[in-house]
This record gives structure tokens, C-alpha cells and sequence, in this order.
């Protein structure tokens, strides 16, 4: 199993100091929409207190969460791939501060130092491929649960 890495702690000093000097401090109420499956991806961020739930509709009516982030954690990595959509919506779940990164400038800063690039796109597969594992468990857990309810 992958391990759970953070952004910033990932990348090589210099790097991190070259990301942070595009970082926007912003805020969270709880219970606001950060954004919604669909929407456009021009944007990420970097979760500095607080909690998010990353969830995905059901039906009209229904949400279900699938991931919930804290401290540390990359909220958002649909700006990195195309079409640049989001593929779940995410939700404060108690009030949240989080450094807002635009995804241009993000990516002209990479074309420009191609080192960050390598290092933040190796980072965001590293935490994919972890949240990915995560959510495979948690699918089996409900699977091996449900099998036992009908037995």
C-alpha cells in the first residue's frame, strides 16, 4: 500500500518556496461548496486546518462521501489533467483555511522550472495512487459487508 504523502512536505525546499510564492491564503465557512463535480478545474489547494469531504452524487438527491482531507492535504487535481473538470465536488465539513494555488500560474512556474514540474506531478500521481487504495478498501469493506447481509 502507498503511503499518504503531503504536497508541500514533498517537494525539495527550493521548489516548495518558488509553489508558495504563488499561494493565496483563503477561507472556508463549514458546509460551503468548494466546487462541484463538472465545474472547471483552474484552481487547487493545500488544506491548512479544517476538513473537507470529497463526495459524488448519487442520484438528484443523494451524495456520498468518498474521502475526507485534512491538514496538509491536496484538495483538487482535475487542473492538472484535461478536460479540467472536476471529478467529485468537495464540501467544507467544519471551517477551513487553505493556500489557493491558480492552476496558469502553476503550470507556467513548471514550464519554467522544469524540476518542480517533475517533482509536483510524481507528488499528485503518489497521492492519487494513495486515495486510490483508499477507496478501493473502503469499496471491499461494503462489498464484504453487504455480501454477509444477504447471506
Amino acid at each position: 500500500m502507498t503511503k499518504a504523502i503531503k504536497l508541500l512536505t514533498a517537494l525539495p525546499p527550493p521548489q516548495r518556496q518558488s509553489l508558495m510564492a504563488l499561494a493565496r491564503e483563503v477561507s472556508f465557512p463549514e458546509d460551503t461548496r468548494i466546487f462541484e463535480a463538472g465545474g472547471r478545474a483552474d484552481r487547487f489547494w493545500v488544506v491548512r486546518s479544517g476538513a473537507v469531504s470529497l463526495d459524488q452524487r448519487v442520484n438528484s438527491l443523494q451524495r456520498v462521501t468518498v474521502a475526507s482531507l485534512g491538514a496538509g492535504d491536496l484538495l483538487g487535481w482535475s487542473w492538472l489533467f484535461p478536460p479540467h473538470e472536476w471529478d467529485f465536488g468537495a464540501e467544507a465539513f467544519s471551517p477551513v483555511r487553505a493556500y489557493e494555488f491558480d492552476a496558469a500560474q502553476v503550470l507556467r512556474l513548471c514550464e519554467e522550472d522544469p524540476r518542480l514540474g517533475v517533482v509536483l506531478v510524481r507528488s499528485v500521481a503518489e497521492i492519487l495512487a494513495h486515495r486510490l487504495e483508499m477507496t478501493r478498501g473502503k469499496l471491499m469493506e461494503q462489498y464484504a459487508t453487504h455480501r454477509r447481509g444477504v447471506l
